[in-house]
């Protein structure tokens, strides 16, 4: 039977690569909404192709402009704009299968959505868990959907989990002998880079990451490993185990995505390509797999694969990652908005790489940590953190 599919953020590299496994299995998989921010042109095409019922945009000029182009092609897709619009299409498209990849903030409220509504998510938006893991958990329990993670490391992990682990039954999963999760983390560009030349880092150097294909913002991520602070802190919603069973490992090859260890001494992990198709073409037909357009893994031609700690005074936005996550309520939805303007500041040239932690360090002391216990108090807090981290970012 075939899966209808809606892509928030289709034309990012995750929603491009949905679309590109999609495209090899078009008797499983029917495409009913697409969302963009910008690239329209990127959009327009796409609807071309997949004839969705509903294609979002953010700006209302960007919309017509959308309507013109698909019009011309005789394309019938209803063309929205606005945030509200990106709720209807996981609502009113026909969907049973969201893919949720609008990186930041913004993809908060329609992945939420989604979770309401019973719907299979597939996700791949940190945010949703990081800024409200328990809202979100909470939402998919009650919405009675299916939550399976996107991300190379969470989607690895939840392949070598067993069968019947399940996030929040600590008694059942006892007898299971789940006793740590391994996220490997690739060390970015500057895992070797003398600790005195960081100061003059620039953005082309951060985002030419070794190993992935990324967009700027996960780039930068990488590059000061907040990236892996944030799926830390999204391991620690999906999986339920303690933060003290929760592990990085420095894994510079990127071909060992992440790893459990068992009581028993057992350690599984998943190996592959760095290639996002397959765990977006994990989630979008599981349980079954399919084929994903990804190269086989020739284990003879790795001549060596190496593990590390991570190091803290290299990548202190590790450090502040696992101290927001211990602290938990609102301190990991100030820690990612804070980032996300200090991230965005030194893409812009304006902050220097060095400053992006001091920031995100202030903005954490600055703020009094709350309740994360409705979307509301979320979102406030999340615009506190942001209007905060641009006055400190205009005083240095």
């Amino acid at each position: 039977m075939a899966r209808y599919i809606a892509i928030l953020g289709s034309t990012g590299s995750i929603g491009v690569n949905t679309l590109d496994v999609i495209r090899a299995h078009p008797d499983r998989f029917k495409v009913v909404a697409l969302t963009a921010g910008k690239q329209i042109d990127r959009l327009a095409e796409q609807c071309m192709e997949f004839k969705p019922a509903i294609a979002v945009v953010s700006e209302a000029d960007d919309a017509k402009r959308l309507e013109t182009l698909l019009r011309q092609k005789n394309i019938s897709t209803q063309v929205m704009y606005g945030p509200a619009s990106l709720v209807t299409a996981v609502t009113d498209s026909g969907c049973d299968t969201v893919m949720a990849a609008i990186v930041g903030a913004a993809g908060l409220v329609p992945a939420l959505a989604a979770a309401k509504a019973g719907k299979r998510v597939l996700l791949a938006n940190k945010e949703a868990l990081v800024m409200s893991g328990n809202l979100f958990m909470q939402a998919i329990s009650a919405g009675g959907g299916e939550l399976l993670p996107i991300d190379s490391e969470h989607n690895a992990i939840f392949q070598c989990l067993p069968n019947n682990f399940t996030q929040d039954s600590s008694l059942q999963n006892a007898y299971l002998g789940v006793e740590e999760l391994w996220l490997t983390a690739s060390g970015g560009p500057f895992r070797n880079t003398p600790l005195d030349q960081l100061a003059s880092i620039t953005p082309e150097q951060a985002c030419a990451h070794p190993n992935w294909v990324m967009g700027k913002k996960i780039s930068v991520d990488s590059a000061t490993m907040m990236n892996k602070g944030l799926e830390v802190i999204e391991a620690f919603w999906l999986f339920g185990l303690p933060l003290e069973k929760i592990k990085v490992l420095i894994h510079p090859q990127s071909v060992v995505h992440s790893m459990v260890r068992y009581r028993d001494g057992s350690v599984l992990a998943q190996l592959g390509q760095p290639d996002m198709r397959t765990p977006i073409a994990y989630g979008l037909a599981w349980p079954d797999r399919i084929a994903a357009g990804v190269a086989p893994l020739s284990l003879t031609q790795l001549t060596n694969l190496s593990f590390s700690e991570p190091d803290l005074s290299r990548f202190p936005c590790l450090s502040l990652a696992f101290a927001a996550a211990r602290s938990g309520g609102t301190a990991p939805t100030v820690l990612n908005a804070a980032n996300e303007i200090a991230v965005a500041a030194f893409l812009d040239e304006g902050l220097p790489y060095l400053q992006i932690p001091v920031v995100v360090e202030k903005v954490l002391n600055a703020i009094t940590e709350s309740n994360a216990d409705s979307l509301d108090a979320i979102l406030q807090v999340d615009a506190q953190a942001r209007a905060e981290a641009r006055d400190l970012i205009r005083a240095l």
